[in-house]
This record gives structure tokens, sequence and C-alpha cells, in this order.
């Protein structure tokens, strides 16, 4: 048990023949209870001292124990985060690959039609021209046999022989003779089947003064000369 400055104070000696000095004792006595009481204010302080530095030291060991654990959540949430961040980027990426692809898929498909259906117009539209070009020789070869029937019926004897100066023939001879020719002329222009211009038969060109002459309209042509001689008559 530990003594306390009372008991030191409270503490008494017997007396013997040549014992020690009553009051030197107690004086001395007296100078251990105070040395021994600024001892115990100075433990009493350091125990203090050390209960206040062992509750700091255990705030930051807990507050040290608490960011660690902070620490372990946060690498755990950013780890988390990291991990569904890069599953998020992948989804992203395969998500933009397949649009992409599939716009490609869909752009060539486009391309590949259009091509198809311009390839179908062009040739649609060449047999239609090759059709037209064959069109147009008959109409060509038609029309030249036309015209050279006109000319046939212009370059006549009967012509010269009625139109001569001198000549007695009648007005309704005439009419008959021109009436005739240009009937006969027109008929057989209109009628003649020419056969059709191939590339291995090519028809020899006519010279056409009127392109818009109408396929089935027959056309005479007087020279000046016999118009003048017509109205002399």
């Amino acid at each position: 048990m530990v003594l306390s400055p009372l008991d030191i104070h409270n503490k008494e000696f017997g007396t013997k023949m040549r014992g020690y000095n009553v009051d030197e004792v107690n004086d001395f006595l007296d100078q251990i209870i105070k040395d021994y009481q600024i001892t115990l204010n100075h433990n009493k302080e350091l125990e203090e001292q050390l209960d206040s530095a062992n509750g700091k030291l255990k705030y930051f060991n807990d507050l040290k124990d608490s960011l660690n654990q902070s620490i372990l959540v946060a690498q755990e949430a950013a780890d988390k985060v990291k991990a569904n961040s890069q599953k998020e980027s992948e989804i992203i990426i395969r998500e933009a690959q397949k649009q992409s692809s599939d716009i490609v898929s869909e752009a060539t498909n486009k391309g590949n039609q259009i091509m198809t259906e311009a390839s179908k117009r062009a040739k649609k539209l060449a047999v239609e021209t090759d059709d037209l070009k064959k069109s147009t020789r008959v109409f060509r070869q038609r029309l030249q046999v036309m015209l050279e029937s006109q000319l046939e019926v212009v370059k006549s004897n009967d012509w010269d022989s009625l139109l001569k100066e001198g000549s007695m023939s009648s007005y309704e001879e005439i009419k008959k003779v021109v009436g005739d020719r240009l009937d006969n002329g027109a008929t057989q222009g209109v009628n003649s089947t020419a056969p059709q211009a191939t590339e291995e038969a090519p028809v020899q060109e006519a010279p056409v003064t009127d392109t818009d002459t109408d396929q089935g309209e027959t056309v005479v042509i007087f020279p000046d000369n016999d118009q003048e001689h017509y109205d002399q008559k």
C-alpha cells in the first residue's frame, strides 16, 4: 500500500534512551512530506498528461483506421467505377461499330441498287434509242420513196407535151393528166413499203429540206416557170 503524506505526518515513533532527537526527526519528516507531496502532484500531472496522450492516441488511431477504411472503400468504389466505365466504353464501342457497319452496309446496298437501276435505265434507253433509230430509218426510206415518186411525176414526158408552147391541149386534158399523175404518185408514195435499214446494208441518204413533213402527207412542188406558164394560160 502506498503511503500518503498524511500517513507520514500521523506516524508516531516510540522513545528509547539515547534515541534520535525528536525535533530533528519531525523536521525531516515534514521535509519528506513536502517532497513526497510534490512528487505525488507531479506524478498525478504526468498521469493526467498520459491519459490525455492516450486519449489522443486512441483518437488518432481510430481516425487512422477510419481513414484506412475510407481509403479502402474509395479504392473499391474507384475500381468499380473504372470497371463500369470500361464496360460502358466497350458497349459504346461495340454499338458504334455495329451502327457504322449497318450504315456502311445500308449505303452499299443503296449504292448497288442505284447502280442496278441506272444500268437498267441505260439499257432501256439504249433499246429505245435503237428503236427510235430504226423508226427514223423507216420514215426516211418511205419519205425518200415518196419524194422520188413525186420527182418521177414532175419529170414525166407528159408534162413536156402539155406545157409545150403552141400545144392545143384543152384545159380538161391537162387537168386529167395532172390529176392522174398526182393521184398515182401520191398513192405510190404513201403505200410504198421500204425495207428496214440494217448495219450491213446502210441506206443512201436523200436530201430533205423539211424534217417535219408528215409521213402520210403528199407534197408536190411546181417549178417557177411552169407556174408562170399556168398563170399565162
